[in-house]
């Protein structure tokens, strides 16, 4: 992991992988992309000062981040965000964000996270787990972002409830999709493109619809 706080995060290794160069003779818009993506290192850097970064991450586009002082984002190694609509078919319609908007607030990624587009909110706690995906669009959220209540809300505007959002290892979300707070997601389960997500996902399941119902078991 790579700390940092007001120096820019590592660069990482420019040079195209022999498993990017086979994808460009195959796919020549992907050689566009990569072209790109190594134009903007710099800028992507950057912009992901002040973040906990492992090593290898890349970015199609520069992210939004959004990070309180007093708030921690951690993210594992060789990270993958497509901010984009080049970046990928499903034509992500505006960049990652990343935001913790309260002192204290932790956002805990792991290893080999991906994401286009879409939003990652977090006012308290979110904990990501390895190898989790993100579909083109998707929020994932830990608050209500406004209190329900009217008085409340003309008086407070910003004091929302909020309650932990937990992803485990594996777990694939896919586009368009909604995480709303106090959710927990378990290991390999698989939330459906379009999905309201409002309570806790068993491991090894696939939900789909609003609100997120069971439709299937992937078994294990």
């Amino acid at each position: 992991m790579t700390k940092t706080s007001s120096q820019a995060v590592d660069i990482p290794d420019a040079l195209l992988s022999q498993a990017s160069l086979r994808q460009a003779r195959a796919m020549p818009w992907k050689a566009g992309n990569e072209l790109r993506r190594l134009l903007i290192l710099p800028l992507a850097a950057w912009t992901l000062r002040g973040l906990e970064v492992g090593a290898g991450w890349r970015c199609y586009g520069v992210p939004i981040i959004q990070r309180h002082r007093d708030s921690r984002i951690r993210i594992g190694a060789r990270m993958s965000l497509r901010s984009t609509a080049r970046s990928n078919p499903l034509g992500p319609n505006h960049p990652v964000i990343i935001s913790t908007r309260r002192p204290g607030a932790a956002l805990t990624i792991g290893a080999d996270f991906g994401m286009t587009g879409g939003s990652l909110v977090c006012d308290a706690r979110i904990a990501i787990g390895d190898r989790v995906w993100v579909g083109a669009n998707s929020v994932i959220t830990d608050t209500d972002f406004h209190p329900l209540k009217p008085q409340r809300r003309h008086e407070s505007p910003l004091a929302a409830d909020t309650a932990p959002v937990s992803i485990g290892d594996d777990v694939f979300i896919g586009m368009n999709a909604l995480v709303l707070k106090g959710v927990t997601i378990g290991a390999g389960a698989v939330v459906g493109a379009g999905s309201v997500v409002t309570r806790d996902v068993p491991p090894s399941l696939i939900v789909a619809g609003n609100p997120a119902r069971v439709i299937g078991d992937l078994g294990g």
